[in-house]
């Protein structure tokens, strides 16, 4: 069965709940697009509008940034995966470039999250990707095979297989600098190798997006590729004018 393309938006620390809200009304015609189009799509907002856009939209898929991997105590500042359920999110974006990068998100507190979200039954999209230097030193893929190695650990195969994988390159988040559409596919491919290595041919099942200064004009080229499976994008996907234009380019 052919992999069906994924076209989320990670919204960051953006849009207030009013704004979120402006946006959901507007999704709906995006849906249709999508719908037509044969596509998958979702957004990533803040915990605050969370159950704003769910309610505004129900038909859109709503995931959150982030979770703790434990379901309460004393963890000031962080949400749970019940306090997610309870608003009806079960999609979550785990392991994201900015939050290894500025809160020293690591592979095993990432697999922590997984394992709770496997527990919880919920869809995550791991992010996978490495800094401007490491990539500068060639060591691409073998930070990505720690990422994916550890990043899965334990988790079973059917739930691997309905996973989504994000390869966000660090170098490429927020700088206008975008992988080329060959080194995308050469990664996506590389890291559908490493699951079917770690669980066999549920690879084949595995979306796995590119994600990295991804915009209207160049997203019809990554989505050409065999293994790119749909794109994890940042600033293109806060208005919806810019959201429509990458449903209809894909």
């Amino acid at each position: 069965m052919a992999r069906r393309k994924l076209l989320f938006g990670n919204w960051k620390m953006n849009k207030t709940i009013a704004e979120s809200k402006a946006f959901a009304k507007e999704s709906k015609k995006l849906l249709k697009l999508a719908t037509a189009k044969g596509v998958d799509i979702g957004v990533a907002p803040v915990y605050l509008s969370l159950e704003t856009v769910r309610k505004t939209n129900p038909k859109l898929t709503v995931a959150a940034e982030n979770c703790h991997f434990e379901d309460h105590g004393a963890f000031t500042g962080e949400i749970s995966i019940p306090m997610l359920k309870e608003i009806g999110i079960d999609w979550v974006i785990i392991g994201h470039s900015e939050r290894r990068t500025y809160f020293a998100e690591t592979s095993e507190t990432c697999n922590k999250k997984l394992l709770a979200l496997q527990a919880n039954n919920m869809t995550p999209i791991y992010c996978v990707g490495e800094t401007l230097k490491e990539f500068e030193a060639k060591k691409t893929k073998k930070v990505i095979e720690e990422q994916v190695k550890v990043g899965l650990k334990g988790l079973d195969a059917a739930y691997v297989a309905k996973s989504v994988i994000a390869y966000e390159p660090v170098w490429s988040i927020g700088t206008g600098k975008n992988a080329s559409k060959e080194i995308a596919e050469d990664i996506c491919s590389y890291i559908r190798k490493l699951v079917d290595k770690l669980y066999g041919n549920v690879s084949k099942n595995v979306r796995i997006l590119y994600g990295g200064s991804v915009k209207p004009e160049n997203v019809h080229a990554y989505l050409l590729e065999k293994d790119v499976d749909g794109a994890l994008v940042g600033g293109a996907s806060l208005k919806v004018d810019s959201f429509k234009a990458l449903i209809e380019n894909i």
